[in-house]
């Protein structure tokens, strides 16, 4: 069976819980943007001050940092940091054919934690709650890159 086919369940799992993360990262800049229409502020251009048909009256006090927008952008740069970690890592976790339950535990348990964290982090939940969500996620992490670690030593 080809390793990188949708028709290898593995491969499969792993195409969905990427997909899923890809397109949660791209929501946020679109979240990002909501707000900042929302709040009329939150930009950081000076360009972004120029009178347009999407900010008629401009002021200088829109370039000053909005708790609502920077929250997002917050949210959106936790995704940057772990997101390329997870998409790497799954991929080459899938070449170690793992059994699908596996897979499936660890890849959407990865999804589940990182869209909890975005719950947690949206809602202004606590440090706390938040660094729970985000090391179950590392944890996850940790483990499918240890057992594709320890499956390529084994070689």
């Amino acid at each position: 069976m080809d390793k990188l086919g949708l028709q290898n369940p593995v491969f499969a799992t792993y195409v969905i819980a990427a997909t899923i993360m890809i397109l949660k990262a791209v929501a946020m800049s679109w979240l990002t943007v909501l707000r900042m229409m929302q709040e009329k502020g939150g930009y950081r251009s000076p360009e972004d001050l120029r009178k347009t048909p999407l900010n008629p009256n401009p002021d200088p006090k829109q370039l000053l940092p909005n708790e609502r927008v920077e929250r997002i952008r917050r949210i959106q740069m936790n995704d940057l940091e772990n997101l390329p970690f997870f998409l790497v890592a799954g991929l080459l976790f899938v070449f170690t054919s793992p059994s699908l339950l596996w897979a499936q535990l660890l890849l959407y348990g990865y999804v589940v934690s990182r869209l909890l964290h975005f719950a947690a982090y949206f809602t202004a939940q606590t440090h706390d709650t938040r660094a729970t969500l985000w090391t179950i996620g590392s944890l996850i992490l940790i483990a499918i890159t240890g057992w594709t670690l320890i499956a390529a030593l084994r070689v």
